[in-house]
């Protein structure tokens, strides 16, 4: 019999915190279908890792699913690389099921503890969206689970517009109970990178446009500084290696790894690591760890993709406020401009910022996704001057005909 039990919830950001969420926690999907019927007329939503920054997954009235125990391999096609799972199976339990097997997720978001349903309902984007494009397209199909009591597999031609409508959803069509995806095949866990130290963000706007076989590509981005170094930062590019290549890997990668297998945020939880001085002492030292010029390696996956999962709960960093994610998307690489401009003028520098250049493609419905430039940025929760920040920020990427990302906003 399913139950439903009172707990903490939150996303990644620690921002919002609902004290007394009312959660299912399902062991199958027998118990989902009890907790539709025990829901009382109340609204639902699913949450599965809770890698959502903000409260796309919570409900303050209303109740949550956990998905997270919904976590099965149904099938798997080695001639095609199609995928059948259930939506708590988590893009980190894929690729270490079928990376040894040499296949990969054709897009991953910057960290792999995320489920396969959030990835769908997000409609995830990564390093590799000019190539592969989001999630969504590397979907087959879904089966779902209405407000009503109906299961239905959609797609492309059997109810797609729900189909469509649930690729980036943030979960509003319904539970999703499996998916059908499609894995690419690699030749082993190594990627073939450059990175580029550039100076500005002029320097990265003319990186960034290259002809390249290196379609995976990202920048962190040094948005304490103005003037003439606004945007600097460190560019880095790279694609599936060939066969026979091996991971070379560096002191500074050595040290990542001995300090993620040592260190827990959680042990380190204060409000006074994150300050305008660490923020330009961290973003000054992690600048000049770079050698000028460009450089070329092989490196694993996890540091490329997946830097930031060296450190088990590196969000409890932030404090007991929390923090939040403000990333958005915008056509004019000037008004990318105008966004740093006022952010550093704001005095509440993001701690970490990234930036990269998206395809031309447009995925419809509420996907974030669209052609131009994408900058991510987290930011300590200090309150009113954070939201205020936020508001300008809003009105200069609407006015730009840009977009806000659902699966990190906080607020909207």
């Amino acid at each position: 019999m399913t139950k439903w039990i009172e707990t903490e919830l939150a996303g990644w950001g620690r921002f919002p915190v609902l004290e007394h969420a009312r959660v299912a926690r399902p062991e199958g999907l027998r118990d989902v279908f009890g907790a539709l019927a025990a829901r009382e007329g109340e609204p639902i939503i699913a949450h599965g890792l809770g890698r959502s920054y903000g409260d796309a997954a919570l409900l303050s009235e209303g109740r949550v699913i956990l998905s997270r125990r919904l976590d099965r391999m149904l099938a798997f096609d080695a001639e095609t690389g199609w995928l059948r799972c259930e939506s708590g199976v988590s893009l980190q339990e894929v690729i270490e099921t079928f990376l040894p097997r040499g296949f990969f997720p054709p897009v991953v978001p910057g960290t792999q503890f995320v489920t396969v349903g959030g990835a769908v309902g997000c409609n995830i984007h990564g390093k590799s969206h000019g190539e592969y494009g989001c999630f969504g397209d590397h979907v087959r199909r879904i089966e779902l689970l209405t407000g009503r009591g109906d299961v239905v597999l959609c797609d492309r031609e059997t109810e797609p517009e729900l189909f469509w409508a649930t690729i980036g959803g943030m979960g509003l069509t319904g539970f999703i109970l499996s998916v059908e995806m499609q894995l690419i095949e690699v030749a082993n866990r190594a990627i073939a990178m450059e990175s580029i130290r550039v100076e500005n963000l002029d320097e990265f706007f003319e990186v960034s446009g290259e002809a390249t076989d290196l379609p995976l590509s990202m920048a962190w981005v040094d948005c304490v500084k103005t003037g003439a170094a606004m945007g600097r930062g460190i560019y880095m590019r790279g694609r599936h290696a060939d066969p026979g290549v091996s991971v070379e890997q560096g002191a500074a990668d050595r040290l990542v790894e001995l300090i993620g297998q040592v260190v827990d945020g959680r042990g380190l939880e204060s409000d006074v690591w994150v300050n305008s001085t660490t923020m330009r002492l961290f973003n000054e030292a992690y600048f000049r760890k770079e050698p000028a010029g460009r450089r070329t390696a092989a490196v694993d996956y996890l540091p490329f993709f997946f830097p930031l999962d060296a450190v088990p709960n590196w969000n409890y960093l932030y404090g007991k406020r929390g923090f939040l994610q403000y990333q958005l998307v915008v056509p004019s690489e000037e008004v990318v401009r105008t966004c740093l401009d006022e952010i550093s003028g704001s005095g509440l520098a993001s701690f970490l910022a990234v930036i990269k250049k998206f395809g031309d493609r447009d995925h419809g419905g509420l996907s974030f996704p669209m052609g131009g430039t994408t900058l991510a940025l987290d930011f300590a929760n200090v309150g009113v001057d954070l939201f205020r920040l936020f508001d300008r920020l809003d009105a200069i990427v609407l006015e730009d005909g840009g977009r806000v990302y659902l699966g990190k906003d906080a607020r909207l």
